[in-house]
């Protein structure tokens, strides 16, 4: 199984997405800002991979210390550092908050205990993270029907996660079942997300797939070609309006207008429990680069004026289903999500 996040010898491993496909190209991180800087230039990206990348980050952060005097004054400045990088990724504040109550639950049983505690409880997160893949992979397959084919949006496979992957984890568990004919991968500009890793995992994986430009999806949808939607989410507020990468939205209108099932598939730490709805979710916006240029090719002009929202909001009512580890989340999704969020 593809493991895009490891840690060992007081080191995070990461796989290096923004030099997928040309090669698989490892990082070795020691320190809490080299991994910060990480996940801001999306070198580890998808919000249940950047959360556990997170978790490790606050164990190289403490693992650093020697003086336990100062332990409270640094542990507040790690936190402050790590949430700083994505805005919008629900998961990379639900592991620094389950590692805070760590924390602050054994602050005071000595610093190297204190360190082999958190290190326990980011790896706990990280083994939880690719089980709860697995169930909702099984969940989703059941959803798909006999020779499908799926079409989806970004990556949200293995290198997203800790492992096997949400939206591609139904798609892996459907193949194993004997279920899927193919996969429609959207390019996802402007980084390219689907093209560059979707295509190179499901290539690794030897899982048949097309790939398409964004533009080009309502049109195999209008042709029949697409039997279901299937994609990640980086927050899901109570009442189920869904953050993903930026063009999730528009799949989702055409899906409901072509009649095909459209499915968000996350693990539950997804579900924001402070947010309403889709309103309130914070929205990233990255470098004007990313739109004027590809991989240092320039494609517009110079001095244009640029907008670049790396995601978008999909309201509840356009949702068939949100597969979570904990089963299939059916409208009204807020009845679900609540029953969740009280445990």
């Amino acid at each position: 199984m593809l493991t895009p996040i490891t840690f060992h010898d007081g080191a995070i491993e990461l796989i290096d997405q923004t030099r997928l496909p040309q090669g698989v190209v490892t990082l070795t991180v020691r320190d809490y800002r080299e991994l910060a800087a990480a996940i801001r230039e999306m070198r580890v990206r998808g919000a249940p991979a950047i959360g556990i990348a997170a978790a490790y980050g606050v164990v190289l952060g403490i693992q650093a210390l020697t003086d336990g005097a100062v332990l409270d004054e640094h542990f507040k400045k790690v936190i402050e550092e790590l949430t700083g990088t994505r805005p919008t990724a629900r998961n990379l504040f639900w592991a620094l908050e389950r590692i805070t109550k760590v924390f602050r639950e054994n602050r005071d049983t000595g610093l190297e205990f204190l360190k082999e505690t958190l290190l326990d409880e980011a790896k706990r997160i990280h083994e939880e993270d690719i089980e709860a893949n697995k169930r909702i992979g099984s969940h989703g397959a059941k959803l798909i029907p006999d020779g499908a084919t799926i079409l989806t949006h970004c990556n949200a496979g293995a290198l997203a996660t800790g492992g096997y992957g949400t939206a591609l984890g139904i798609v892996r568990a459907a193949w194993e079942a004997g279920k899927l004919k193919k996969v429609l991968v959207d390019e996802t500009r402007p980084r390219l997300q689907g093209a560059r890793l979707t295509a190179w995992e499901l290539k690794q994986d030897a899982i048949p797939f097309e790939l398409i430009t964004d533009s080009m999806a309502g049109s195999f949808m209008a042709c029949g070609e697409v039997d279901a939607v299937v994609v990640g989410a980086d927050r899901i507020a109570r009442n189920g309006d869904t953050a993903n990468k930026i063009g999730t939205y528009p799949l989702a209108v055409l899906a409901h207008h072509h009649q095909v099932p459209f499915y968000v598939a996350a693990p539950t730490s997804t579900i924001d429990p402070t947010i309403k709805n889709g309103n309130q979710i914070p929205i990233e916006e990255r470098d004007p680069s990313e739109v004027t240029q590809i991989r240092d090719v320039r494609i517009a002009p110079e001095d244009v004026n640029v907008r670049n929202p790396s995601f978008d909001v999909t309201p509840a009512g356009l949702i068939t289903a949100i597969i979570t580890e904990q089963g299939v989340f059916r409208s009204p999704f807020s009845e679900a999500i609540e029953n969740v969020l009280h445990g």
